[in-house]
């Protein structure tokens, strides 16, 4: 065992006395670098998580409520579709005394010629033959058949009206009217866009848009006219299973969408080409929330009654969280 002189002992007393020392500052060091973090994350954390938080909030209020700085134009369906029968005079007078923005009417042609605000499928309901077609009919049979139906409902209410007996009626009482124009057998598209153009002239109805599935006929609208509005649809081809392509006539200045496919995407592509967006045919709530979260132009309903109930509650909602509209 070596011994350690007296000089060496103080030394060695000395080092053991600074080592205890830095055992101890070490920690203390670590836990008050610990503090800081601490106090930074508290500091720091808060105010950026609010941040996002907030901005998540006004993002999620933006989607809800956006579309009140622009809303759709409630679009009845056939008329009030819901509470009428479809295309039928009470149900146009019955959208009318809700005011509504815009009325959508189904254009058929007769077998002489004659143009209805009649869909295959009511003439259906009303003839009891599910395999009844406007096209097969003259203006006299498909009256009797109406006039049968109402006897059979206890109606006072006419069923069958003409294009130009409903045009007259809600052309001036509302901002838009749509002819969906029906395309069938026997004449198909043959004449039929002259035909339109010439009873949209009769009754001076100068917010028509005419739309329909037969491109051939918006493309012949088109041709013959530049003063009346035209449109052409999207949906799902019955053929293919595949929706139809989006961007096939330039001219036209409004798609009608059915309402399953739309989305920002669609809704961003068709206002990058200057095309309005009409979504049909929207009857349930949800969907109608949908559409007013995508910011389409117009919505056709066969319940306007309700969409106009559900816009209005979204717009007391809103304006009770504190959105303001732009001036």
């Amino acid at each position: 065992m070596v011994r350690l002189g007296r000089r060496q002992q103080p030394f060695v007393q000395r080092q053991s006395n600074q080592s205890s020392i830095r055992r101890l500052i070490a920690p203390s060091k670590r836990s008050f670098r610990l503090i800081l973090i601490c106090l930074a994350f508290v500091t720091f954390f808060p105010p950026i998580f609010f941040h996002f938080r907030l901005r998540r909030f006004h993002q999620m209020q933006l989607k809800k409520c956006g579309w009140l700085d622009g809303s759709p134009l409630v679009c009845a369906h056939g008329g009030d579709s819901t509470n009428e029968f479809p295309n039928s005079m009470a149900a146009y007078r019955s959208a009318l005394r809700s005011q509504v923005d815009c009325v959508e009417i189904d254009v058929s042609r007769s077998l002489d010629g004659v143009l209805l605000a009649l869909h295959d499928r009511d003439l259906q309901r009303i003839s009891g033959n599910i395999t009844s077609k406007v096209g097969h009919l003259s203006m006299k049979e498909i009256k009797k058949l109406g006039t049968s139906f109402q006897f059979a409902q206890k109606s006072h209410d006419q069923v069958i009206t003409t294009i130009e007996d409903a045009l007259t009626l809600v052309s001036n009482s509302v901002r838009q009217v749509i002819l969906d124009a029906k395309v069938g057998p026997p004449s198909y598209e043959k004449g039929l866009a002259k035909d339109i153009l010439s009873v949209i002239e009769r009754t001076k109805c100068y917010n028509c848009l005419v739309w329909a599935k037969s491109d051939n006929l918006v493309r012949d609208i088109i041709r013959l006219s530049s003063n009346v509005m035209a449109g052409y649809i999207i949906m799902v081809d019955p053929s293919t299973g595949f929706r139809t392509n989006l961007l096939r006539i330039r001219k036209a200045e409004v798609v009608g969408v059915y309402h399953p496919l739309i989305d920002e995407k669609l809704v961003r592509t068709f206002r990058g080409r200057n095309k309005r967006v009409f979504a049909w045919t929207v009857d349930d709530e949800d969907s109608m929330r949908k559409m007013l979260h995508e910011r389409v132009d117009a919505v056709v309903t066969s319940n306007p009654i309700l969409f106009q109930r559900l816009m209005q509650d979204i717009r007391t909602q809103c304006l009770e969280e504190g959105f303001s509209l732009i001036r």
